[in-house]
């Protein structure tokens, strides 16, 4: 391995990871036209990205980092695909990951699995129903489109906050720390669909800023302990959302990570692991 992968993965395990976070969040939040300018032309010009799919395609008529960050997309940039029964990809990025949940493990990277029950909170009876069911994980670089949507119609049951490390997210640290999907901050999102139980996990990562859902805004941490906000009609009011609708974002990505139960739907050959996919393609059809 090249050194400076080694002193990357080093400064890893070193680094204060939320305190990193929440610096550059701050910086992201920014408001001062000299300030918020300079990082968004400094990214733009760094990543390449193509602003002619956003709504606002001017990128300094932002107000700050974050709000570019989380740009909107004009209306046509993301046609959905209307076989009926498919399941769509949640956003824009590459599938670096997907197959089968076996013995309750979820695979990672050459090397490394790690526990469908520790992705979803350590609850063994809300993992259950993925028990032998598929995976498919997806990766947002940061040039791409950051909002997640829903890949089918869902009803929202529960959601669940998992506190843990920020890790960076990419192929180094997939390959070279384990567990990292389980280690990680992340808010744990499960429906009901015409597929079963669906689990839509966003993954947070260094300097990832916050993670939002439509339904509850700002997710933030509570005392660094798992929580979980029921959604059924016995909690609050029920939150359905159709096929492709936004269902959250992250400020500053990471991975989305989708989960179905056993012999619910079987994965189409359009989407290839590593290769590069936008939000509303199809990504798998009915078992």
């Amino acid at each position: 391995m090249p050194i400076k992968d080694q002193l990357f993965l080093a400064s890893q395990y070193l680094a204060p990871h939320h305190l990193v976070s929440r610096l550059f969040g701050y910086a992201s939040d920014c408001r001062e036209p000299a300030v918020k300018n300079w990082m968004i032309s400094r990214f733009v010009r760094r990543y390449g990205v193509d602003m002619r799919e956003a709504r606002q395609e001017d990128p300094l008529a932002y107000d700050c980092f974050n709000d570019f960050f989380t740009r909107a997309l004009k209306d046509d940039a993301r046609p959905l695909d209307d076989e009926p029964g498919s399941v769509l990809c949640p956003a824009d990025g590459a599938i670096s990951q997907m197959g089968a949940i076996e013995h309750g493990r979820i695979f990672q990277a050459k090397g490394h699995t790690y526990g469908l029950a520790d992705l979803l909170g350590g609850d063994a009876e809300r993992a259950a129903p993925f028990q032998g069911g598929e995976f498919a994980t997806v990766y947002l670089s940061p040039k791409d489109y950051h909002r997640v949507h829903m890949p089918v119609a869902g009803t929202l049951r529960e959601m669940v906050h998992v506190p843990g490390r920020l890790f960076s997210v990419n192929p180094l640290t997939a390959r070279n720390v384990p567990r990292l999907f389980a280690r990680n901050e992340r808010v744990v999102c499960i429906f009901d669909t015409e597929h079963g139980p669906m689990a839509v996990v966003l993954v947070g990562a260094m300097i990832v800023a916050s993670i939002e859902t439509v339904w509850a805004g700002l997710v933030t941490p509570h005392k660094r302990r798992v929580k979980s906000v029921r959604y059924d009609d016995a909690a609050r009011a029920s939150i359905h959302l159709g096929k492709g609708a936004e269902m959250g974002r992250f400020k500053l990505g990471s991975t989305a990570i989708v989960l179905f139960g056993p012999g619910r739907i079987r994965w189409a050959d359009t989407p290839s692991v590593l290769g590069p996919v936008r939000m509303g393609e199809l990504m798998a059809l009915p078992a």
